[in-house]
């Protein structure tokens, strides 16, 4: 397996890893396409992981903010990420989050955020963001599902409110809705 910098010509596999990832033909691969072309302080990070060629997983590092007390500070989001289903549960995933992440720590970025399984990115180092400082920008998330990563060029003063850039708002893809939202609350 090799994981690379997404190029052009990967774009079609990857919405197609993400249609088929997450059975969602619009969401998060139109997430994927409007995040590569939106006007940003830290240019997007994109990565695919490929076997034979075939691209099977991607992940994307977009830039949002920090609402902190000092000063407003650029970080990261890491989503989506988004593995082939016949591939997964293979290691994939992980190689791409561990190569994001140590991307995002050589370009001197301080802290990743993201949205998910505290059980699986608990594994890559985050942890649950409330308990660390941070605020949720939306109260959509489930328990636990807000987390972050420090980075090397994290210092102590960098907390509060977490930021999405406005394609997350514009796309309405902040935190759960619906029978989603309910059924991670444990209400459905």
């Amino acid at each position: 397996m090799v994981v690379r910098q997404e190029t052009d010509g990967d774009h079609g596999e990857v919405r197609e890893v993400h249609a088929r990832a997450f059975g969602d033909s619009e969401g998060v691969p139109g997430l994927v396409e409007a995040l590569r072309v939106a006007e940003a302080a830290v240019e997007p990070m994109s990565f695919v992981a490929t076997l034979d060629d075939q691209v099977v997983g991607h992940v994307m590092l977009s830039a949002c903010r920090l609402d902190a007390p000092r000063r407003i500070v650029d970080v990261l989001s890491l989503s989506p990420l988004g593995v082939l289903p016949e591939f997964q549960r293979q290691g994939i995933g992980t190689r791409l989050v561990q190569h994001a992440l140590a991307s995002a720590d050589s370009q001197a970025i301080p802290l990743v955020f993201l949205e998910g399984s505290p059980r699986y990115y608990g594994r890559h180092g985050f942890q649950a963001a409330e308990t660390a400082g941070f605020r949720a920008p939306s109260l959509r998330y489930p328990e636990g599902a807000f987390q972050v990563v420090r980075l090397s060029a994290h210092e102590p003063w960098m907390t509060g409110t977490f930021v999405y850039s406005e394609t997350f708002w514009a796309l309405d893809c902040v935190g759960l809705r619906g029978e989603r939202l309910r059924a991670a609350r444990g209400e459905a």
